[in-house]
């Protein structure tokens, strides 16, 4: 991003990326309890932006992150202690426009099936690369994943004791490792993932329209 911050403490039109996500699931439901795994050295200043946004009356808890995905998520869960039946919801801080309809799609699918995945079609022609061979794939064979990735909570925590592997790209492949089949719902286009200069612009034009 060439930022001196991590992306997800960037502005969009006035509002941190991490608080628009934030704000995405308390649209939906606002007593939803939040966890945010943030570095340790950005702590203070996560728990000003919840007081400067006037999140302070929801229930949000702050944790620390970890050197991977695995760890920070993991650290997360291990704040979740309630023994009732629950789903859980794992979201990119940097995907600051997912829709009400797709977030209640991934909770309810995960309530009914165990787990849900938000996913897009591939729009553009793929090819392949192998051995700097390359040749076309069937698109329609591939999906782009987002977030939040909805789980139960009892089948998430049992997959996250197990060790890290450089194949967990998301919490979807932890599942998944564990024999689960992980079940794919509609996502919705406007839930980019910020990652780049070229997306923050994207960005800003996406909320003025939202």
């Amino acid at each position: 991003m060439k930022s001196d911050i991590p992306k997800q403490y960037l502005s969009v039109k006035g509002v941190p990326i991490i608080i628009r996500a934030i704000q995405c699931f308390l649209n939906y439901r606002s007593e939803i309890k939040v966890i945010v795994c943030v570095h340790p050295s950005y702590k203070a200043h996560m728990e000003t932006l919840i007081k400067t946004f006037n999140l302070g009356n929801y229930s949000i808890q702050i944790t620390h992150g970890g050197d991977t995905r695995f760890q920070s998520v993991k650290n997360g869960l291990q704040l979740i202690t309630s023994q009732e039946p629950a789903v859980v919801g794992i979201h990119d801080a940097a995907r600051p426009f997912v829709s009400k309809l797709t977030i209640e799609q991934c909770f309810e699918t995960a309530r009914t099936k165990g787990n849900a995945v938000p996913c897009m079609p591939v729009n553009e022609s793929l090819r392949k690369i192998s051995n700097n061979i390359n040749h076309s794939v069937n698109r329609n064979e591939y999906k782009i994943i987002q977030t939040p990735q909805c789980f139960d909570l009892v089948r998430i925590k049992k997959a996250f004791e197990q060790d890290y592997n450089t194949g967990f790209t998301d919490d979807a492949t932890v599942l998944e490792s564990t024999g689960e089949t992980i079940h794919l719902v509609e996502g919705n286009p406007e839930n980019i993932k910020i990652t780049s200069p070229f997306d923050l612009i994207l960005a800003n034009a996406l909320a003025e329209t939202t």
